[in-house]
């Protein structure tokens, strides 16, 4: 494969203006972006996405779970493509750059090859899948789930939100549930780029993230059942307190999270107590415990403990507690050729870069499943994302679209 010249860069400004006019759609309280799943403002997002592909004279499909697929056909185009993507969707109180500099990267990739009229062997396909976050609707990466095989597509459309609403309803009522079968799209390779969501690259002055592996992950839903009471009339022996048990199933993660470090990380993120009431004693306690780590073993070490510490703690307190699974993916290597192909390209166009992992899910897990994959980090403000202050550089997404480019082209074959 001929491997583009060093000289060869993206148009960065042009990058940067489309990230802050897609950031216009489903803005947040403070600077951020509220751009859920499958609500109005996706819908918005979605609409300009394809208005500027179809302007680069891609072809765009949708598919029956609402993912995106912009194509930039090859001069042979029986060849299987080289895709290049990330997602749209928003944390309710999320950032500008999560996922949407992997899919307008993308789209600086095929805005370059046109102003510099290059043509490559094998299509390249820009992709934008659906519910990434998994915040409206769980689990995370849910179209990317479906298409690489492991969630079945009805099962898929009957996830609800707190509302109860279904997924597959809401595709349709904001138009944009797709007639193409999923998962039917051959795939040659598959780059992901995404800013690092973490501390390491800022604090080391690296400019790119060669992504070796990805954490595996487990979500535990824990529920603590004891009895609902007078908080000034209940003598402290008599109490059975779900919310005193969740404080300490709380510290628990904490603890074993800290006994597998340097890479082991853990916290509960969300909880509920019942009837939550100031001069009420919890009576119930619901939570779900995130727990992640690159090796399976200590993953499934953590689950075990985990487990048996909250009996224990139930025990102590009087109070039943259920542990249920409720998200999870091993941890991902990603395919050794595709992870050269990003380091070569970082030292060809002289960017610092180090090997990382990936700390958070991503699409680029559960394609690697189905085709050889590898992602690109940059870095991000005092490592912050999944929050409104989420702040990258202009010549940090340049840097990161560069080598975007660079393995992209070089997979996809320069024609001479």
């Amino acid at each position: 494969m001929t491997a583009p010249g060093e000289n060869l860069r993206i148009n960065s400004e042009r990058l940067w203006d489309a990230l802050m006019e897609m950031a216009k759609i489903g803005p947040g309280i403070a600077g951020g972006n509220n751009r859920q799943t499958l609500t109005d403002a996706d819908g918005e997002g979605r609409a300009l996405f394809r208005r500027w592909c179809e302007a680069a004279g891609l072809t765009v499909g949708v598919d029956q779970m609402g993912s995106i697929f912009a194509r930039r056909e090859g001069t042979e185009p029986g060849l299987d493509p080289v895709y290049m993507g990330s997602h749209l969707d928003t944390q309710p109180t999320g950032g500008k750059f999560d996922g949407v500099l992997g899919v307008l990267g993308g789209l600086e990739v095929i805005r370059t090859l046109d102003d510099l009229g290059i043509r490559t062997r094998r299509p390249i396909v820009l992709v934008s899948w659906s519910n990434e976050e998994g915040t409206r609707f769980v689990p995370a990466m849910l179209a990317s789930g479906v298409f690489a095989g492991l969630h079945p597509l009805d099962w898929a459309y009957d996830r609800t939100d707190r509302d109860g609403k279904r997924y597959g309803d809401e595709l349709e009522r904001i138009g944009w549930k797709g007639e193409e079968p999923v998962g039917n799209r051959p795939i040659h390779a598959m780059f992901e780029l995404h800013i690092e969501q973490g501390p390491i690259l800022e604090d080391e002055g690296i400019d790119i993230g060669v992504v070796t592996h990805g954490q595996g992950l487990k979500w535990l839903e824990v529920t603590l059942v004891g009895r609902e009471a007078h908080t000034g009339s209940t003598p402290m022996y008599k109490r059975r307190n779900a919310g005193l048990g969740l404080a300490r199933v709380t510290e628990l993660v904490h603890e074993v999270a800290m006994d597998y470090q340097p890479y082991a990380v853990g916290a509960i993120g969300h909880m509920d107590l019942y009837p939550n009431s100031r001069n009420i004693i919890p009576g119930r306690a619901t939570a779900t415990i995130d727990i992640r780590s690159p090796d399976k073993g200590v993953l499934d070490e953590m689950d075990d403990r985990i487990r048996a510490g909250i009996l224990t703690i139930a025990e102590a307190l009087d109070i039943t507690a259920t542990v249920e699974q409720v998200g999870h993916f091993d941890p991902v290597a990603f395919d050794p050729g595709c992870v050269a192909t990003v380091r070569a390209a970082a030292e060809r166009l002289g960017y610092s870069h180090r090997d990382i992992v990936s700390g958070a899910g991503h699409d680029a897990c559960w394609i690697n499943r189905v085709a050889p994959t590898a992602m690109i980090m940059c870095p991000c403000v005092d490592g912050l994302s999944h929050n409104e202050a989420e702040e990258i550089y202009p010549d940090w997404a340049a840097a990161g679209t560069d080598v975007l480019f660079h393995a992209v082209v070089e997979t996809a074959e320069i024609v001479e």
